[in-house]
């Protein structure tokens, strides 16, 4: 068995929750400003944001919340999000993050299976938010940025005095955070993280990341785990000041950049590619910029050096899923290499296995990667199966990627085992939209694969077979799919077909699809 150590120095996992261990450092600058909501203008700084935590969380007190209670958030990046989430936390709770763009029905499912009892929502969706908290029976639910009838204000809540008390909890098991992942296939799951996975995945990227106190231009959504942790929590641990965009938009992106002088970047590819190409990036002093980190989906090599090219800056990318933290590589400033996905961080282990034989294969040659650590979540929430197909008995995640380590260290993805599609960095899973399509009375056999795409990456293709004797457009199968999933999961392209290529146990052979395109 060939185990693969990191290159980085070994760290020590605090004993400690998450919310104090990222504030830890903060009582040197209590005054300095945390996080700037440029859609309301509020502004915390690091006392003030501590302040409002501790009071939501004597808020959720007082109206019943209990240890092991579980809170979920909708919301847009908004200053009042790290507030819900770090007071949940502080009250003993789990907090499950929601994205705002989600279906009614898929809402419904995650808060019902994540036994959510208090929404917190943006007043942006109240309406969704009450609504659903009324069919499935949620009792509490906070709203910010306005009002709602049969609703808690936000700001009523941090009336409350702060959390009595300490709420005792495993560090190593409890479940801190439940956001949802599809995985390495299937429909969305809820991924368990402990406090001990959150706090040791912030040291590990600790290790390679700036720790200057820069702003950092928020705009990937903070329901995300790479939003949630890199750029919310990996902030504060390091006294960053947060700057949060609800959307993007690259005009608002870019003043940002100058306006704060923002010296590193964490974006996904499809922003690489506008600060690349787009005319309007050279009307905006971007001077101060030093590094570009790219995550949640692959960077292409052309890309990256067509960027680095034009800003004259370092750009490099990482490597990680929800399951893992999320960050399992990263590329130290300076050590950067065209493809690489960087290092192995530190206290974790790889192997590469050949995916046929489960034999390690040597250096040099590809094979799925296999990851162990700290940061390896406790499993999916309620999934005992489809954690034991995730985690083996030894503790190794195996992520469905393929790729390989060079002889310096450096690891590079190649190829996917899993089947999820990534468009723009959000995961898209072919089982999901296959269910969907198979509910279309025209409808006799659906398979869908992602299609390659400069813009998103890649982008939901269905393969169809109509029924018998029935007509119906490629338009009006994507019309049917848009009604019913959140933007970022409608199916772009239809092609009719006779018949889905299928294995002998039923299983669709996607490769057939892809050879198609």
């Amino acid at each position: 068995m060939a185990i693969y150590e990191s290159q980085f120095p070994v760290i020590e996992v605090p004993e400690v929750e998450l919310t104090p261990h990222i504030f830890a450092a903060s009582d040197q600058y209590l005054e300095r400003t945390a996080i700037v909501d440029t859609m309301s203008g509020l502004s915390l700084t690091y006392g003030e944001l501590r302040s409002a935590i501790a009071r939501f969380a004597g808020g959720l007190q007082s109206r019943g919340f209990e240890p092991g209670d579980v809170l979920a958030v909708m919301a847009p990046n908004i200053a009042e999000y790290p507030v819900a989430i770090h007071g949940t936390l502080t009250a003993g709770g789990t907090a499950t993050t929601v994205n705002p763009l989600y279906t009614q029905d898929e809402l419904k499912t995650q808060l019902h299976d994540s036994g959510a009892s208090v929404l917190f929502a943006h007043a942006f969706f109240a309406e969704m938010a009450t609504s659903i908290a009324s069919a499935i029976g949620i009792q509490t639910v906070i709203i910010c940025g306005g009002e709602a009838e049969g609703t808690v204000p936000y700001e009523e809540l941090l009336t409350a005095s702060a959390y009595e008390g300490h709420a005792e909890v495993d560090l190593a098991r409890h479940v801190a955070l439940l956001p949802y992942s599809s995985g390495t296939t299937g429909l969305p799951k809820g991924v368990m993280l402990s406090h001990r996975n959150m706090v040791a995945n912030t040291e590990q990227c600790r290790v390679a990341m700036n720790e200057e106190p820069e702003a950092i231009i928020s705009v990937l959504p903070f329901f995300h785990i790479y939003g949630l942790q890199i750029l919310l929590n990996g902030s504060f641990v390091t006294g960053k000041t947060v700057v949060t965009l609800p959307r993007f938009d690259l005009e608002s992106f870019l003043q940002q950049i100058q306006e704060h002088q923002a010296k590193t970047l964490y974006v996904v590819p499809p922003i690489i590619l506008a600060l690349a190409k787009h005319p309007i990036v050279d009307q905006y002093d971007l001077s101060s910029l030093e590094r570009i980190f790219s995550g949640a989906a692959p960077l292409g090599e052309d890309l990256a050096e067509q960027a680095q090219q034009r800003l004259g800056v370092e750009v490099v990318q990482g490597y990680g899923m929800t399951e893992l933290s999320p960050v399992s590589h990263i590329s130290p400033p300076g050590f950067a290499k065209p493809g690489s996905i960087g290092k192995l961080v530190s206290g974790a282990q790889c192997r590469i296995v050949d995916p046929e034989t489960k034999q390690d294969v040597p250096a040099g040659e590809t094979g799925e990667i296999w990851l162990r650590g700290d940061m390896v979540m406790l499993g999916y929430f309620n999934r005992p199966e489809a954690t034991a197909e995730t985690i083996d008995s030894q503790g190794w995640l195996h992520t469905g990627d393929i790729g390989y380590i060079d002889e310096e260290g450096d690891y590079y993805i190649t190829d996917r085992l899993k089947e999820l599609i990534k468009y723009k960095g959000f995961q898209v899973p072919p089982a999901e939209l296959e269910a969907l399509l198979l509910t279309h009375p025209a409808i006799a056999d659906a398979g869908v694969i992602g299609l390659p795409d400069e813009d998103a990456g890649e982008i939901p293709k269905a393969f169809v077979v109509l029924k018998p004797d029935v007509a119906i457009t490629p338009e009006q199968i994507m019309a049917f799919v848009a009604e019913q999933v959140s933007h970022y999961k409608q199916i772009r392209a239809v092609e009719l077909v006779d018949e889905i290529p299928k294995s002998a146990s039923g299983k669709i052979l996607r490769r057939f699809l892809r050879e198609r395109g």
